[in-house]
């Protein structure tokens, strides 16, 4: 055989080698993407994504979009071909596995607790926008969980509504932790509070609630860090009592990330005028009740996912802002927020053609 066609047939052998190898081996890596982006002031799936009943609300215009980002399933193995491809591809970012799914996580694990999330982001962005227009919201610590086989299990009922512990009022949700561990493990701990269901009975009737009990727990112990302190095993929440009806319709997504997007939706909706003035705007961002806006993951995506929709602006957290001005996508202007009101006052800036004195990234 001349060394030509020798020297050729076995580069061919290499390379069919290399290829196969390519397909099955698998790595420990995901792949991360641009996901779906969805306009808060429109419509999804036939329907109104905000939907306000029982206020006067205004006609808006243009686009407050909120962002997603695709991820590759937990019980999916990426072969080196693909990662490889993902390393290679601009708009995709490959990332080890456990990065996405940490302590090896289920997908189900993970879609719930992202459902979870989600839902909480819903009503945390209900909170902060009309504080944003300062409407008054009725708040009361709950509880929120009760963990399974834990001193309180079955006698304290996720919606129970706390009144006090130990006599001592509870106002906010760090109260309870503050309260319980100021008892060595065994000791008696009582809560006072209202039944979830005569909470329930109440608010369906539209009066406050009055029926109370006490119920007293004898404390486990919970070992922190080798200091070992009081617990009952439940996990305090905040229920919010509003003036009207918000609903948020959307399906499929998880996280707390839209939470700034969606309280900007609520905002332009109760608010004559035109909030974005008819501009293309996306973006992200938890929200806390006051307002503060929180840093999201897969922000480059979430960039790219948001110019390829055709988003001009982008409302970009003030802790995401490094990143994402690492690859900014042509064409698109990167607003830092670090509040509602910020990400507000941009908004009417925009509105008014003022751009050049917007708080940009970079």
């Amino acid at each position: 055989m001349p060394r030509r066609t020798a020297t050729m047939l076995a580069s061919t052998l290499m390379l069919i080698a290399l290829l196969c190898a390519g397909v099955l081996i698998k790595v420990p890596y995901s792949e991360m993407s641009p996901g779906p982006t969805v306009n808060t002031l429109g419509d999804h799936d036939g329907e109104p994504v905000l939907q306000i009943s029982g206020r006067k609300t205004y006609p808006t215009s243009g686009h407050l979009n909120m962002t997603t980002v695709r991820v590759t399933s937990a019980d999916y193995k990426m072969n080196l071909a693909e990662a490889v491809y993902g390393w290679i591809a601009h708009d995709n970012i490959v990332v080890p596995h456990e990065t996405l799914y940490p302590d090896g996580k289920t997908e189900q694990e993970s879609s719930r607790e992202n459902a979870e999330e989600f839902s909480q982001s819903q009503e945390t962005a209900k909170v902060a926008a009309l504080r944003q227009l300062d409407i008054p919201v009725k708040s009361q610590v709950v509880v929120g969980t009760v963990v399974k086989d834990s001193p309180a299990e079955g006698r304290l009922h996720a919606g129970d509504v706390i009144r006090s512990v130990d006599g001592t009022a509870v106002k906010k949700t760090t109260d309870v932790a503050k309260l319980v561990t100021r008892h060595k493990p065994g000791e008696d701990v009582t809560f006072t509070v209202v039944p979830v269901k005569a909470a329930a009975a109440a608010e369906k009737a539209g009066k406050e609630p009055t029926e109370t009990e006490d119920v007293t727990i004898k404390t486990g112990t919970s070992d922190d860090e080798g200091r070992k302190r009081a617990v009952v095993g439940i996990q305090a929440g905040t229920d919010h009592t509003f003036p009207f009806t918000i609903d948020i319709k959307l399906a499929d997504v998880g996280g707390p990330s839209a939470g700034l997007m969606f309280a900007l939706g609520i905002v332009d909706k109760l608010t004559p005028g035109d909030l974005t003035g008819g501009a293309f705007v996306a973006g992200t961002g938890t929200i806390e009740e006051d307002g503060t806006v929180g840093p999201i993951g897969g922000i480059e995506m979430k960039t790219v996912g948001a110019r390829d929709k055709g988003a001009k602006y982008f409302l970009t957290p003030k802790d995401n802002c490094a990143a994402a001005a690492s690859d900014v996508p042509d064409g698109l202007t990167l607003v830092k927020v670090d509040t509602i009101r910020d990400a507000v006052k941009s908004l009417n800036k925009i509105r008014k053609g003022d751009t050049d004195g917007l708080p940009t990234c970079g």
